[in-house]
């Protein structure tokens, strides 16, 4: 029989060996031979005790993060504006201005009704295994495990793509400022991987050997992207006035092949989208912040609040700066955004010290996205979703944080890095997973809240961090909820999510070819299949969900 754990802060179910008869249950933990124990007690408040005493989890990284730093690090790893103006170039030609800044409007109605459910999920359980741990939570009895692994890969693959994609834009952009003051500079596919393999290699130094500066530093990089923001928007405001409104506000552009013009306007909302997902990030942290039942909740609203903002009034300077649209569209460095700050500057020093700040920013997401990813990957470790999960869940017992699984993202990084040296387009095609994958990531556990709504009759919207609680009859939620307004918030956070993710899918240019070939979608179905796969071959034999380990 299940054993039922007593603590009154542990209210949420935990699945035992038996995956067929599942209340309120746990499965301790067996520390296995060759494993550290390894914890950081004092890190802990008393509302951190109690939250990590619900999870039934034991606090084994430094809680180094507060409110200020864990805001710089959620504003620099989604870096809105900048990663607008590095993805932009699909909304000129697929919709043009009209797509991009009314599209903007509508991805962030929808981006922030997701944004809030996840907070609201994160408020009740903040855990570094996020989705797939609220998954478990919510989800019918009955297919609970089954879908919390599947839960698990899809956001561990669509993380592991997205850091991946920002250490491609990182190099390429980097080759893009090379080009554009040396011509005459060959372009090489190899110099793109080694360069990629430089920023992991930064990226890996600081994540564990300068891990108690990366607050700190996050803070700082935070600091600079809003003030960076402000310099530009002057410097953009005063040179910058080279479109006319009707452009700016009216101009319909198809240039992908498509006939319909809904179907054309939905794929211009890529660049939109790209910029403002990956809200999530600061929650798979959640083990190293204080009081993160507040504290994250506050911080993914405000994240994609500011972004968001940040990078419409971005997109309207950029829109109106551009004096020749198809030098911007056919830039030789690859990317509009260079072509647009030199015609703003008028110079070509100018463009390059814009791009340089620009860059500085990107490299501070790289350092937080790759704690954010290694924190998720180690999590699903720990309650054994990944092969050899006995090796990838150790904590360093100096340093507090997942060495192993640090590596192991970094090596994965390395090695689709090699990919591109064959064909930039293969590497495309797997990283164009992320964004489907992370938009299904949000879809899943959102669905499965939606449903637990509607069939518990008591419903509490105020309680302390740890109090949450969640049973057949009762659903209390954490400190920072939606209230009663949740179910319609949750719903149209759905809808718009399930509306994107098809057009996702669709290729952005017409005819296909290999080079046009919009890869997300077999990809991600390859993902589903592999997980489904692990799952048969080994899954079933050892992962029941989340595992209690006090």
């Amino acid at each position: 029989m299940p054993r039922v754990f007593s603590n009154p802060f542990t209210p949420f179910a935990y699945e035992t060996v038996a995956q067929d008869d599942i209340e309120m249950e746990d499965k301790t933990t067996v520390q296995r031979p060759g494993e550290e124990e390894v914890g950081d007690e004092s890190s802990l408040n008393v509302e951190d005790k109690e939250v990590m005493q619900q999870m039934g989890k034991r606090q084994q990284l430094a809680r180094r993060f507060n409110i200020f730093t864990i805001f710089g690090l959620s504003m620099t790893l989604l870096s809105s504006w900048e990663a607008m103006g590095a993805a932009m170039g699909v909304g000129l030609t697929a919709g043009g201005p009209v797509a991009l800044i009314y599209g903007l409007m509508f991805t962030l109605s929808g981006t922030l009704a997701c944004a809030a459910s996840i907070a609201e999920m994160a408020s009740i359980c903040p855990i570094s295994g996020a989705q797939y741990h609220w998954t478990y939570i919510f989800a019918p009895k009955r297919f609970r495990v089954f879908i919390t692994f599947i839960q698990g890969w899809v956001t561990v693959f669509a993380w592991q793509a997205t850091i991946t994609s920002l250490t491609f834009l990182m190099a390429s952009q980097l080759q893009g400022i090379v080009i554009l003051n040396y011509p005459s500079y060959i372009f090489e596919r190899w110099h793109t991987t080694l360069l990629m393999w430089l920023v992991v290699l930064i990226s890996f130094i600081i994540n564990v050997w300068g891990i108690r500066l990366l607050p700190m530093f996050e803070l700082f990089s935070g600091s600079l992207h809003v003030l960076l923001f402000i310099v530009l928007f002057i410097v953009m405001l005063v040179m910058g006035r080279n479109a006319s409104a009707k452009f700016v506000f009216t101009d319909f552009v198809n240039e992908t092949g498509w006939e319909n013009r809904g179907v054309v306007w939905f794929i211009g909302l890529l660049p939109s989208i790209w910029c403002i997902v990956g809200f999530d990030g600061a929650i798979h942290l959640s083990e190293e912040t204080s009081n993160s039942a507040l504290t994250i909740p506050k911080v993914i609203i405000a994240t994609v609040f500011v972004n968001g903002f940040f990078a419409w009034v971005f997109l309207l300077l950029c829109l109106f700066s551009i004096s020749d649209v198809a030098a911007v569209l056919e830039t030789p460095t690859g990317y509009p955004i260079i072509e647009i700050m030199r015609q703003v500057t008028k110079t070509i020093p100018g463009s390059t010290a814009i791009m340089s700040f620009l860059l500085s920013i990107t490299m501070s997401a790289m350092f937080g996205t790759l704690a954010s990813v290694s924190r998720l990957s180690w999590a699903f470790a720990r309650d054994d979703g990944l092969p050899f999960s006995g090796y990838f869940k150790h904590v360093d017992g100096r340093y507090k944080v997942p060495t192993r699984a640090i590596s192991l993202v970094s090596i994965v990084i390395v090695l689709l890095s090699l990919i591109n040296i064959g064909s930039s387009t293969a590497l495309n095609a797997i990283l164009s997973l992320s964004t489907i994958a992370l938009y299904t990531s949000y879809i899943i556990p959102i669905s499965c809240l939606i449903v637990k709504r509607l069939s518990t009759k008591q419903k509490i919207y105020s309680s302390s961090a740890g109090h949450a609680e969640i049973t057949d009859d009762k659903l209390v939620f954490g400190p920072w909820n939606l209230g009663r307004y949740g179910l319609f918030i949750n719903i149209y956070g759905v809808c718009y999510a399930s509306l994107l993710v098809p057009f996702m899918a669709l290729p952005t240019s017409l005819p296909v070819t290999a080079t046009t070939m919009n890869y997300a979608g077999p990809i991600f179905l390859l993902v589903l299949g592999f997980a489904a796969v692990d799952y048969l071959v080994r899954g079933r034999k050892i992962f029941v969900g989340p595992t209690r380990e006090r």
